[in-house]
């Protein structure tokens, strides 16, 4: 009995995403006839089939992931959207979703309707002198036409307890449809392993550049607040007078080192975050930038504080990059969360042509984003503009 309702409701669902889907659809068409309409409808799209994907996650138990997010500017889209196999997979999803979805919905939904009809028909029949319709288009106005309802509730009865065999037939076509093919996978895997290797790379280039800041500024900062105590305190002993000097640049040079110090706790994890939380650091970073710019946040409320970190670190390189080089008038960071998926898109009006081999960081953010795996691109056309997109699972 549980099988029977676990496939009833997915298969009724699958009805209303299907009738969603012939809506999708007529968008769809409307946006092919008129092409710039494509990257503002495609992610709207790729969310009605995500829904279908978490359907079929939950009715199997095995997550089928869903594709990157169709986020950012128009023209990010627009190039994400023309060369994207996803973008195709779920259109053609779209359209035999329709098809079967609302046939196989609609068996799952009228079956059991029938069924409890059927006793209805056979007891109360005879109270209406014109005889009651059934759900066959039967009129029922004798007692040979109503014991037809005892037979006809078997077969229903057996078709019913088909329902699971349907729902499993409908889930593995659409686990075939929805999930990425094999060479996909085969491809992510081995993009896991360079992950996995760039992020330890990533995290001892990490701990020799945090040992080298320690050693060589913190390090000889306290060695020199050491020293000019020993002088001080020589000074003390022989000429008194002097001694309030002494101390003075002890404790200038403290305060250097405490300062360095802080530079070096704030590298690893910025009290910032703690303090305003993701958005309200990234405000802060805003606010600093040199070239105007506009934050989009949604409520993004307590993120993994890996996360936090990378998402600050990649604003942070970014619009230094902005202030730097790119000569922007105008900036825009946007945040916002999709599912389990963490979207930062940093947006400037620059002149473009950014090279990532001359020093624009985005290695340095690719390393903090992968160890995460998650996803860094940029995309700097001569002329611009200049859009960073950093994906990051949140593990919500």
């Amino acid at each position: 009995m549980k099988r029977i309702w676990a496939a009833l409701i997915y298969l009724a669902t699958g009805l209303l995403t299907a009738i969603a889907s012939w809506l999708a659809i007529g968008i769809l068409l409307l946006s092919v006839v008129i092409l710039p309409l494509l990257p503002i409808t495609a992610p709207h799209i790729r969310r009605i089939v995500d829904f279908d994907r978490q359907r079929l996650t939950r009715y199997t138990g095995d997550r089928t992931p869903s594709p990157p997010p169709l986020d950012g500017p128009w023209l990010h889209r627009a190039q994400r959207v023309l060369a994207d196999p996803d973008s195709r997979r779920d259109g053609l999803w779209l359209i035999t979703h329709a098809l079967f979805g609302t046939l196989f919905g609609s068996i799952a939904i009228g079956i059991p309707g029938a069924l409890v009809q059927q006793p209805i028909v056979l007891l109360t029949w005879w109270a209406s002198p014109a005889g009651i319709e059934n759900s066959f288009g039967l009129r029922v106005d004798s007692w040979p036409k109503a014991l037809l309802s005892v037979p006809i509730a078997i077969v229903l009865t057996l078709i019913l307890l088909q329902l699971p065999k349907l729902a499993d037939l409908d889930a593995k076509w659409a686990k075939k449809m929805l999930a990425p093919p094999k060479a996909s996978l085969e491809k992510r895997l081995a993009e896991v392993v360079a992950t996995r290797a760039a992020a330890l790379q990533a995290h001892g280039a990490e701990l020799r550049r945090i040992e080298r800041n320690l050693h060589d500024g913190t390090q000889n900062k306290l060695v020199g607040v050491v020293m000019m105590l020993g002088i001080a305190e020589r000074t003390l002993k022989q000429n008194p007078d002097n001694a309030l000097a002494a101390l003075l640049r002890a404790q200038d040079a403290a305060g250097d080192a405490l300062e360095e110090l802080r530079n070096v706790v704030r590298s690893i994890h910025p009290p910032v975050l703690e303090d305003l939380g993701l958005d309200g650091a990234i405000q802060a970073l805003a606010a600093r930038c040199p070239v105007p710019c506009v934050l989009q946040a949604d409520h993004l409320g307590r993120l993994p504080a890996a996360v936090e970190a990378a998402a600050y670190f990649a604003v942070a390189e970014a619009l230094t990059n902005v202030a730097k080089h790119s000569g922007a008038r105008h900036a825009w960071v946007s945040l916002g969360i999709n599912g389990d998926q963490l979207t930062v898109i940093v947006h400037d009006d620059g002149k473009g042509g950014a090279d990532e081999k001359r020093g624009t960081g985005l290695d340095g953010i690719r390393g903090r984003v992968a160890a995460l795996d998650g996803n860094a691109e940029m995309s700097s056309p001569e002329g611009g503009p200049t859009v960073l997109t950093v994906v990051l699972p949140v593990g919500r």
